[in-house]
C-alpha cells in the first residue's frame, strides 16, 4: 500500500541583506514606530517609574538615573546585524505627536526565520488600541520585510487582558508552563502565544471585524526577555503592556 505522499513545501521568500534598517517611521493608521531619541526621556520615564507598569517584568520600576540609561539604551537598537538583535522604537500619535509607549522587536534566528515581539504602554493612553496597532506593525515588519515564518510572544499567566489582546491579533495559544519562574517573592506561570506566517497571510485576507465596545479591565503582557541585571541576553526581551481592555488596547 502506497502512502500518500507529502505535500511539497513551497519555496521560502529571499531574506533581506544584513544589515537590515526599516525605513522609519512604521507608520499606521494612527501612529509612527520610531527610533528611541534622548528627548524622549521625560515620556519614557513616566511610566517606567510606575510599579504596576513593572509589576511582571525583570527590572523596574525605574528611579531616574535607571530610566536614562535605558534610554540611552533603546537609542542604540534601530538596525538588525545578526540573530540576536532586537529593534526598541517609540510609539507616537501622528495627531498630537504624543509619545503613549514603546515596542521591541527580537530578531531570534535568521537560520530558522523567528522572531518575538514585545510593547510597554502608559495607561494614561490605554484603551484607544494603541497596543493592538502598533503590534500589529510588528507583525508586519516580521512577516512582509523579514521574510520571518514565526513570531512569538509570552506573557504572565495572570494576564488575561492581554492574552486575549494577543488572541485578537490572531496569535495562537501555543502553551502553559507551569510555575516555570521565580519573581519577586512568587512563583510564576508564563504563557506563549506565536503566529505563523501563513496565519498571518490568511488573516489579512479575512475582512476585518468592527472593535466591540470598550469596557473596564487591566492587564500587562510581557515576551522574551533580558535578565534582571539589565545586560540583554540573545535570547529574550521582555516586554510589558498596560491594557484596560484587551479588544481596543
Amino acid at each position: 500500500m502506497l502512502r500518500p505522499s507529502t505535500p511539497p513545501i513551497p519555496p521560502l521568500p529571499p531574506l533581506p541583506p544584513l544589515p537590515f534598517t526599516p525605513a522609519y517611521p512604521l507608520r499606521t493608521e494612527r501612529l509612527d514606530l520610531r527610533p528611541v531619541r534622548h528627548d524622549d526621556f521625560d515620556a519614557v520615564y513616566a511610566y517606567q517609574r510606575r510599579p504596576e507598569v513593572c509589576r511582571y517584568l525583570y527590572w523596574g520600576p525605574h528611579d531616574e538615573a535607571a530610566s536614562r540609561a535605558s534610554v540611552a539604551d533603546k537609542t542604540t537598537r534601530t538596525t538588525l546585524r545578526e540573530s540576536g538583535d532586537y529593534l526598541q522604537l517609540a510609539v507616537v500619535v501622528h495627531e498630537t505627536g504624543t509619545l503613549v509607549g514603546d515596542v521591541t522587536f527580537s530578531y531570534t534566528s535568521r537560520r530558522h526565520r523567528q522572531g518575538g515581539i514585545g510593547y510597554v504602554f502608559n495607561p494614561e493612553h490605554a484603551g484607544r488600541g494603541y497596543a493592538t496597532e502598533a503590534a500589529r506593525a510588528l507583525l508586519e515588519l516580521g512577516f512582509e520585510q523579514l521574510g520571518l515564518h514565526r513570531i512569538q510572544a509570552e506573557l504572565d499567566g495572570r494576564n488575561t487582558a492581554s492574552a486575549a489582546l494577543l488572541e485578537r491579533l490572531g496569535m495562537r495559544r501555543e502553551g502553559h508552563l507551569r510555575e516555570n519562574e521565580f519573581l519577586d517573592g512568587e512563583w510564576s506561570d508564563e504563557v506563549v502565544y506565536a503566529m505563523l506566517a501563513r496565519e498571518w497571510r490568511a488573516g489579512r485576507e479575512r475582512p476585518s471585524e468592527s472593535p466591540p465596545t470598550v469596557t473596564a479591565g487591566a492587564g500587562r503582557a510581557r515576551v522574551p526577555a533580558p535578565p534582571r541585571t539589565g545586560h540583554v541576553s540573545d535570547r529574550y526581551i521582555r516586554s510589558v503592556s498596560w491594557v484596560t481592555n484587551p479588544s481596543r488596547s
